[in-house]
């Protein structure tokens, strides 16, 4: 597919560069390595309730594996709950590393963020492993991620290829809400049963606008959300994702943490990006959208 060809020269590329830029503290090549990043400043404030963009409260940690690549908070075995699940899919030619920066963010809130390492996405083979994989480590008593990861709640993501893993593995029944980004068009939205956030970029010449809106059109079925990011082309969510940090995050916390605060960004008369122009230049709601309230998402 010609989209394909064109995506996996300039992934692969900055992969590259990000590789040899990241220092050892971000090494993408070990196995069943733990990599713990930079902790927040003592003396910085907590962010506001609302400021979804903001770092959250939890310095974070990574562990790379040979199929996955966890980004999780960094003292997950001593927190006093269970951490909801966000899985991860690549855009063509890319690893999690070119996506750090949001994978980070995610999970700076809180999440444990289970990345695929594949380059090559779209089946959502290696997002479902992941989530095996995850609740082998969560029955383990050895394992830092004993008895802390809330595997009730897990959410798909991804980018280009990756977003349209993110419909596939929609279909699996652990899946409880999908945001693809910028999707790939090689995926079947009618086979998924969750709430779903569909974002686009408005200037982006890989994924068109339109791709993404024939998925949201067909999503009849459930409750789903289009939103196009004003300026954004396609490479603007990679490195530091900039106008997509505080809608996913917002959307996640939603669905997977219950925050009624960051329901009200998309759900109710008060739908907080219906009305920011500044981020978006074209927000769509379903009628099963339009029917959810905002403090129950």
């Amino acid at each position: 597919m010609l989209w394909r060809r064109n995506l996996f020269a300039p992934l692969a590329a900055l992969a590259l560069v990000l590789t040899a830029s990241a220092g050892a503290g971000t090494a993408a090549a070990a196995t069943d390595t733990t990599v713990v990043a930079a902790a927040p400043a003592a003396s910085a404030a907590a962010p506001a309730a609302d400021d979804f963009g903001a770092p959250g409260p939890y310095a974070t940690a990574v562990e790379v594996g040979a199929i996955t690549t966890l980004y999780y908070p960094r003292d997950i075995a001593d927190s006093d709950r269970r951490h909801p699940v966000i899985v991860w899919g690549n855009g063509t030619g890319g690893v999690p590393l070119v996506y750090r920066d949001l994978l980070l963010h995610w999970a700076s809130q809180g999440f444990v963020v289970a990345a695929a390492n594949t380059p090559m996405s779209n089946l959502g083979i290696s997002m479902r492993a992941s989530i095996d994989m995850l609740t082998g480590r969560n029955a383990d008593p050895g394992s830092v991620f004993f008895d802390r990861v809330d595997l009730e709640h897990i959410g798909a993501s991804g980018h280009s290829q990756g977003g349209a893993a993110a419909i596939v593995v929609g279909s699996d029944p652990r899946i409880d809400t999908i945001l693809p980004i910028q999707p790939g068009p090689l995926a079947n939205i009618n086979a998924v049963r969750v709430p779903a956030l569909l974002l686009a970029g408005q200037r982006d010449s890989i994924v068109f606008p339109a791709l993404v809106k024939a998925f949201y059109n067909a999503a009849d079925h459930i409750p789903a959300l289009y939103g196009e990011v004003r300026g954004a082309d396609h490479f603007t969510v990679v490195g530091d994702p900039g106008p997509f940090a505080a809608p996913t995050t917002a959307w996640f916390r939603a669905h997977l943490m219950g925050d009624r605060t960051a329901g009200a960004q998309f759900f109710g008369p008060g739908c907080g990006i219906c009305t920011d122009t500044a981020t978006w230049s074209d927000v769509r709601r379903n009628s099963l959208a339009l029917n959810v309230p905002a403090a129950t998402p």
